[in-house]
């Protein structure tokens, strides 16, 4: 059984960005991983497995058959989705409609050994560009000065594009990473400032890794960032944002 730690929850409902044995390099399964939510008291279960460009992750057939998997174990529900590649200045990502359409969630991210690193310019495009896809939920671990970003443009498209920006513990913890810890004060700064609300993830690739925020709370709480504006602390608040998005999702438009 995995402990509740008070100081790694935090009272969290949710943590939506996590890896099992599927992704190739993380090293749980979906029932192992269920059980530790549940032992966490957690309400929601994000399972959002690298897309097949990401190297020994797994096929697209994994995601069109997850219809199999069970939407609640111990108590928890099980969001089973997916965490694509941004692969060009367009924000184009590496599966088709039609299976994203299977899945409960969908983040974007940039994964430098998958993306040809470009300009402020164009870099903040492609993230600009996959927000407007209104099938992206989340965006992932926008936080490395190795890709450089322009804050300001992201945080009013994430309110624009009801696309939530992600504050990822894991990435403050990866020493080929550029000023993390300095982009996530910028993001939540800004979020504040245009009453933006994020989403805390822990980016487990293992069961106790599970809702650990242990590098980006200090950060959060050195900020003064509103509770409030930090969905974690809400699964229906989630979930309603989510609704949201397959509402606009449906109109074919997030504007």
């Amino acid at each position: 059984m995995i402990e509740k730690d008070e100081d790694k929850t935090m009272d969290f409902e949710l943590d939506v960005h996590t890896h099992t044995l599927a992704s190739g390099h993380a090293y749980g399964t979906i029932t192992e991983m269920a059980r530790a939510a549940s032992d966490l008291g957690l309400k929601i279960l994000g399972i959002t497995e690298h897309t097949h460009y990401m190297p020994g992750t797994c096929d697209d057939l994994y995601f069109v058959n997850l219809r199999v998997v069970p939407r609640e174990m111990f108590g928890v529900k099980l969001l089973l989705g997916a965490e694509l590649n941004i692969l060009d200045y367009k924000g184009t990502i590496d599966l088709p409609d039609w299976i994203l359409n299977r899945l409960d969630l969908r983040i974007a991210s940039i994964h430098g050994n998958l993306y040809k690193i470009g300009t402020i310019e164009q870099n903040t495009a492609a993230v600009i560009g996959a927000m407007k896809n209104p099938k992206i939920d989340i965006i992932g671990h926008p936080d490395d000065s190795n890709c450089p970003l322009d804050y300001e443009q992201l945080v009013c498209a994430s309110k624009e594009y009801h696309t939530l920006l992600e504050i990822n513990n894991n990435a403050l913890r990866m020493p080929s990473r550029s000023n993390v810890k300095e982009n996530i004060a910028k993001i939540l700064k800004l979020c504040e400032q245009h009453e933006v609300p994020v989403i805390m993830n822990s980016d487990a690739h293992y069961m106790t890794d599970i809702a650990n925020s242990d590098h980006s709370m200090p950060i959060v709480k050195a900020a003064g960032f509103p509770k409030e504006l930090i969905l974690n602390y809400s699964a229906e608040k989630f979930e309603n944002y989510i609704a949201e998005n397959r509402a606009r999702e449906s109109s074919g438009s997030k504007v």
